[in-house]
């Protein structure tokens, strides 16, 4: 699978993205409540922390709950909120376990079509509609993971130049671009309540 990502703005962090399937999903995974350079940071942090150059779903998901949450908890903390994203990524690690023996890249490697796809990503813990649309956004986009009717399916994230999730982050401009879009967004949001 090795790509050329730019979504943890770290060299070391990026390589692992670009080379790991369970490295994208779990950073997707984090991908909230947290800057989204730390989110896609966080599964190389993980990895190193484990001592490995790699992620593994069954080593992840068989490893002592409490363990983990204190492996997310040490300083820098992963995530803002370490304990419930140590369980959410074990979650996710042991769907991938019981349903793909492990193997990440599985759950869109044969997918026939986008619709096929948003749904397998949709039923994995932690993904509701829109994260798993971006995330489909982004395999196609940058992970070249392109089955029939991926854009329709990936909504308004698969469009083509546009700057709106971490699908278009391709370097330090696109990811001001997104942020820029995004703040946007939220100006519109306040706006609009009542």
């Amino acid at each position: 699978m090795d790509h050329t990502i730019r979504l943890a703005q770290q060299p070391e962090a990026d390589e692992l993205l670009g080379r790991s399937p369970l490295a994208a999903l779990v950073g997707m995974l984090l991908d909230q409540q947290v800057p989204m350079e730390k989110a896609f940071t966080g599964p190389y942090t993980v990895a190193q922390r484990l001592g490995r150059d790699d992620l593994d779903a069954h080593e992840i998901a068989g490893y002592d709950p409490e363990a983990f949450a204190a492996l997310f908890a040490e300083k820098p903390a992963v995530h803002r909120y370490p304990g419930s994203m140590a369980k959410r990524v074990q979650q996710l690690c042991q769907e991938l376990v019981d349903h793909y023996d492990g193997d990440a890249a599985a759950v869109w490697r044969d997918a026939p079509t986008g619709a096929e796809l948003l749904a397998r990503l949709n039923a994995l813990p932690g993904f509701g509609k829109q994260k798993a649309q971006i995330f489909l956004a982004l395999l196609g986009k940058q992970y070249d993971v392109r089955p029939d009717g991926w854009r329709e399916a990936a909504g308004l994230y698969g469009e083509q130049g546009c700057f709106r999730s971490v699908a278009d982050i391709t370097g330090p401009e696109s990811l001001s671009e997104v942020r820029s879009f995004k703040q946007a967004a939220k100006q519109e949001a306040k706006k609009a309540k009542p």
